[in-house]
């Protein structure tokens, strides 16, 4: 064998170690990518998708990833991406999701119970899928540092890396974010107590 053929053999097997070793570290990170994905999507089917996106653009460009850098920053950059194009398909496109069965669950299961106190009965409410409401009524970018730092514990500094803004602004966000989250669930409270 040459040495030229020789090297290239030797080049092409760490070239595929490199990838292996980049899937394992990715990998390893899917619950966390998950858990942000969940916290930016309406339902668990479009956060599997945005997951399955992600990693998917994730692998095709792996070589583009700086080794030594901080990789969950990255694959969630990739899922901000993502997620700001659905956002702007989304708003080209109405909304024509049909509702399923799934959709009346917390409905349902409120109906069903009795002997809950009115305060256990919002809680339930608010504990389920009003909760990823109120979260979604949230504004794209102010939901997005929501999500990142108090859904997927990221600090600031990755927070503010990730959607490639200053500091200064994921934290202004960040008030402005909770704020109105915490108003979107005051509104969601009142609004159960009210159907009692």
């Amino acid at each position: 064998m040459s040495e030229t053929s020789s090297d290239e053999a030797r080049r092409l097997a760490e070239g595929a170690r490199d990838r292996v070793n980049f899937e394992e570290e990715a990998l390893a990170l899917a619950d966390q990518v998950y858990r942000v994905a969940r916290g930016v999507s309406r339902s668990k089917e479009e956060a599997e998708d945005l997951m399955q996106e992600t990693y998917a653009r994730a692998f095709r460009s792996w070589q583009s990833y700086t080794p030594g850098t901080n990789l969950r920053a990255w694959l969630l950059r990739i899922l901000t991406n993502l997620n700001i194009d659905r956002g702007r398909r989304a708003q080209r496109a109405p909304d024509q999701q049909p509702l399923e069965e799934g959709d009346y669950f917390l409905y349902n299961r409120i109906e069903a119970a009795t002997g809950e106190t009115e305060e256990e009965r919002v809680l339930a409410r608010l504990s389920q899928d009003n909760v990823a409401e109120a979260l979604s009524a949230v504004p794209h970018d102010f939901r997005d540092v929501v999500v990142l730092v108090d859904i997927g514990d990221f600090s600031y500094a990755d927070a503010a890396q990730i959607l490639d803004i200053p500091i200064g602004t994921v934290m202004s966000r960040l008030h402005r974010g909770r704020r109105i989250l915490k108003k979107e669930l005051a509104d969601v409270a009142d609004v159960a107590v009210e159907s009692q």
